[in-house]
């Protein structure tokens, strides 16, 4: 039998527990103060903590160990090391493993994107132990390596990762909800945290058929496929029963995940079809964002590991909904109060309000920072479309809290309406209490009953990012409050005035319309459909502003990661278009000619038997035209794709050189290639089709 998860839940990870074991009660008492606290780590405690870890992992079959942290690509980074060095006795070693190696470790900065932070013969950068975050003894087959989560950071202590701004952001965060809360009578409050829950979805397909298709290889995406005759139209995807294979997979997927201490909690088939969807439970923003880490890895190697590829792209299959990865946002104590859940008792409606409103303040005044956060190659093919959030960014709280806002504004008691009671005309069933609002899966920001869903991030990205911004600009917020507060201002003047200024960011309805666009335009709401343009959003000067005074980001390294941004941006999209036409001029051109050989052939032998040969030559003529049409698209691409290559220019002008000339003429080729698979014989088309990769699983 099988031992149940919570026999081995977190059995590879350095938990509180394995601390107590490992450590003596001294030690573990000033380590705990450290990671609640924020006390100095000196270098004796760390010495006694790095000698329990390394004991602790080399129990579970650890010979190496590894700072593991997270550069400005999106993914992790490591460098193993093992547990070795030198004994006194000629040809004898010892187990090494002492403070200075748990607390400080180099990287080849240089190797990393630095955004000019760091020249190519400026190598030196240094990775630090973040200890709110638990090591963890990763295993893959019969290796295992003890990964330690780090801060990376340059040799002149600029951040050159997505941990760093966001345990700054955290830290601000906290002081600030802590200033307001002391102001607003709740005292003992030792710390505030931001948690995260980030829903991650994702596509499965074989990886036979996936290793046949080098778009998906080299970009993540498909560059060509037309539509199956099936996609997602009748809506049966969504939530039902999975395959014996696919289940068998997320089993296995769980015990590896649960093994590090990640709850995955919820498993779903999407919308579209081989979509699926995995949702953690809650924890900080920083742990949440390892975790989500370590997620998209286990995907990948799991899937493996059952004959699958995990597709991590926000928009692998034209024609169907692409993923995202919706971040879950709450603000919570260190007594587990959630200052986002709405108050039951009269006394709590204060700091409920304050926070509800400094988060709908911080959207209004700071939805390009937002837009901002998530403004990739790759995540531009999701947003927009009628199925992920448009570029306006409004917030969602529906009817209920809009009356309450309402009253806010009109300097009203401003307590929410009891939940009421819901019958659905079934005796056996029971009554049920309806929430205080429903869900709108159009908007980008939401509130889902004791937190907001930040829906437009993707589905690849890392959530460090989004989680800085939208905890640096909350905190931007509660200072203010805090600062009208100490002045003698009242909160009720200072609620009503919020809601006055940001109810125009406040909609309830669909946002895909068209007359929502243009009611955003008329309120004053800020329209980024650029991608390009949101990037470079990143050096505006208010967003400038926010990040420093907050000491979150500095104007340096705003601009280093702006630059990396866009460079990003114009390097994927370049890769995306010598795929496609090495993929075009390699694979779909000959193919195409070889069935119009066939064809010609088939019409002759026709005419031979004196027959009519109509049909077979009205046939030719409209696949050789189409065939014309797909090398005349072709050939303007690679002249665009030349000009790019021989472009010496900034990023800036190299990414809005991709968007502008080279993704509209991908465009074309892919429209004329997705013409003529509906025209070749299946037999003859060299990839395979949307409907054998997602419905063979």
């Amino acid at each position: 039998m099988k031992p149940y998860v919570t026999e081995y839940f977190a059995e590879n990870v350095f938990t509180d527990a394995a601390m107590r074991a490992y450590l003596s009660a001294e030690a573990y008492a000033a380590l705990r103060r450290t990671i609640d606290e924020g006390a100095p780590l000196t270098i004796e405690l760390a010495d006694q903590v790095a000698a329990a870890m390394r004991e602790w992992a080399v129990g579970l079959g650890a010979t190496h160990y590894t700072h593991w942290f997270q550069p400005m690509t999106g993914q992790t980074a490591e460098k193993h090391d093992a547990f070795l060095s030198p004994g006194k006795e000629p040809g004898k070693i010892i187990l090494d493993f002492d403070g200075k190696k748990l607390i400080r470790g180099e990287a080849d900065a240089s190797s990393f994107p630095s955004g000019g932070l760091r020249a190519t013969f400026e190598a030196r950068g240094y990775t630090t132990w973040d200890c709110t975050s638990p090591p963890f003894v990763r295993k893959d087959g019969d290796v295992a390596v003890l990964c330690i989560p780090t801060a990376f950071c340059s040799y002149s202590g600029e951040a050159l990762d997505e941990k760093t701004p966001l345990l700054r952001s955290m830290e601000e965060l906290d002081r600030q909800a802590r200033r307001v809360l002391r102001l607003l009578g709740v005292q003992n409050v030792k710390k505030v945290v931001p948690c995260v829950g980030g829903e991650q979805e994702y596509f499965l397909i074989d990886k036979s058929m996936y290793c046949k298709r080098k778009d998906l290889i080299y970009t993540g995406r498909t560059l060509f496929g037309a539509p199956p005759a099936k996609g997602q139209e009748l809506e049966d995807q969504y939530y039902s029963s999975m395959s014996s294979r696919v289940a068998n997979f997320m089993a296995d997927l769980n015990q590896e995940l649960w093994r590090l201490g990640v709850i995955a909690k919820t498993q779903h088939y999407e919308a579209a079809p081989a979509q699926y969807e995995l949702a953690p439970m809650y924890a900080t923003a920083n742990i949440a964002t390892d975790h989500n880490q370590i997620i998209m890895e286990m995907l990948r190697k799991v899937a493996d590991r059952h004959g699958f590829a995990c597709l991590l792209h926000e928009k692998p299959f034209d024609h169907v909904n692409g993923s995202g990865k919706h971040d879950n946002w709450s603000l919570v104590t260190d007594a587990g109060r959630n200052l986002l859940k709405p108050a039951k008792r009269p006394e709590d409606a204060d700091v409920f309000n304050t926070f509800f409103m400094a988060v709908i303040a911080a959207v209004n005044e700071y939805a390009p920072a937002l837009r901002m956060s998530c403004a990739t190659l790759s995540n531009s093919y999701r947003l927009g479309g009628n199925e992920a959030p448009p570029s306006v960014i409004s917030v969602y709280i529906g009817s209920d809290l809009c009356a309450l806002v309402d009253d806010l504004a009109e300097k009203q008691t401003g307590s929410l309406a009891r939940k009421k009671e819901m019958t659905i005309g079934v005796s056996t069933l029971p009554v049920l209490l309806r929430d205080t609002s429903d869900r709108n899966r159009t908007s980008p920001f939401a509130f889902t009953g004791n937190k907001f869903e930040f829906r437009m991030v993707g589905s690849s990205q890392s959530l460090g990012f989004p989680n800085t911004v939208l905890n640096t600009i909350v905190s931007e917020q509660l200072m203010r409050i805090a600062d009208r507060l100490e002045s003698g201002e009242s909160l009720k003047d200072i609620l009503a005035d919020l809601a006055v200024k940001s109810r125009r960011v406040l909609f309830n309805g669909d946002n895909y319309t068209s007359e929502w666009r243009e009611e955003a335009k008329r309120r004053g709401l800020p329209c980024i459909d650029s991608t390009v343009s949101a990037i470079e959003m990143m050096t505006a000067p208010e967003l400038v502003d926010v990040f420093t005074r907050r000491g979150v980001l500095s104007e340096t390294e705003l601009s280093a990661r702006k630059e990396i941004a866009l460079m990003s941006y114009a390097k994927h999209g370049s890769i995306e278009a010598a795929t496609m036409l090495k993929m075009a001029r390699q694979k779909i051109l000959p193919a195409c000619i070889r069935y119009s050989k066939v064809l010609a052939e088939s019409a002759e032998a026709v005419r031979a038997c004196g027959c009519d040969s109509s049909v077979h030559e009205e046939l030719l003529r409209k696949l050789c035209a189409a065939i014309r049409k797909f090398k005349d698209a072709v050939d303007a691409l690679e002249k665009a794709q030349n000009e790019y290559c021989g472009k010496n220019c900034s990023a800036s002008v190299a990414a809005r050189y991709v968007e502008d000339v080279i993704n509209p003429a991908m465009a074309q080729v892919r429209k004329c290639a997705d013409e003529l698979e509906m025209m070749v014989d299946k037999e003859y088309w060299p990839l395979p089709s949307y409907g054998e990769m997602m419905f063979c699983n």
